[in-house]
């Protein structure tokens, strides 16, 4: 599948880059885990300052873009979600959540921008998280072969679930978005 623009192709190589980073970690992955649970206070005390550095930073971004009414409800409402559910999942959930977050918007960003420039691309979110899913999947079968590691379908669901999340916070917000920009004409 060839690339269409250079945002594509730099989006693509960030799914690249993404995954490499996963998988370069999953050897690791026992021993980080076991670290994080030692220092817990201090990764949750970290966690909410990261989660109100982002509510933060969004509430300026939304500030200084000029941005309407119903996407700064948007932005507040993802925010508070995402918050929650951090809040609410152990310490290896949140990593999946982080992870392949990050993997599927950068997938979906990917596939619209292909659909942006007229190349198939029938339903990206869709095809996002359907993605996400399956590159989770093919994070916990190659654990099932590693020493120390083993084959987690909970943690395939988590992975599908981060791609839901952020595709779904992606899609809200180009909504509400759109519902603004048609208020103002």
């Amino acid at each position: 599948m060839p690339t269409t623009t250079a945002r594509e192709r730099r989006l693509w190589f960030g799914v690249l880059v993404a995954l490499a980073a996963i998988w370069a970690t999953l050897p690791l992955a026992g021993v980080l885990t076991e670290l994080l649970r030692e220092f817990r206070p201090m990764v949750d005390g970290a966690f909410a300052l990261a989660f109100f550095t982002l509510l933060g930073s969004m509430a300026a971004l939304a500030l200084t873009r000029r941005r309407g009414l119903r996407e700064l409800w948007a932005l507040l409402g993802i925010g508070l979600i995402f918050g929650m559910t951090f809040l609410r999942v152990s310490i290896p959930e949140r990593t999946h959540l982080f992870e392949y977050g990050l993997v599927a918007v950068l997938i979906n960003e990917a596939l619209l921008e292909r659909r942006e420039v007229g190349r198939s691309a029938l339903r990206p979110a869709i095809l996002a998280i359907a993605l996400t899913a399956v590159l989770g999947l093919f994070d916990e079968l190659v654990q099932s072969v590693l020493p120390d590691r083993v084959f987690d379908p909970i943690d395939i669901g988590f992975n599908a679930i981060a791609g839901l999340m952020t595709v779904g916070a992606s899609v809200v917000l180009r909504w509400a978005r759109g519902l603004d920009r048609r208020r103002t004409r």
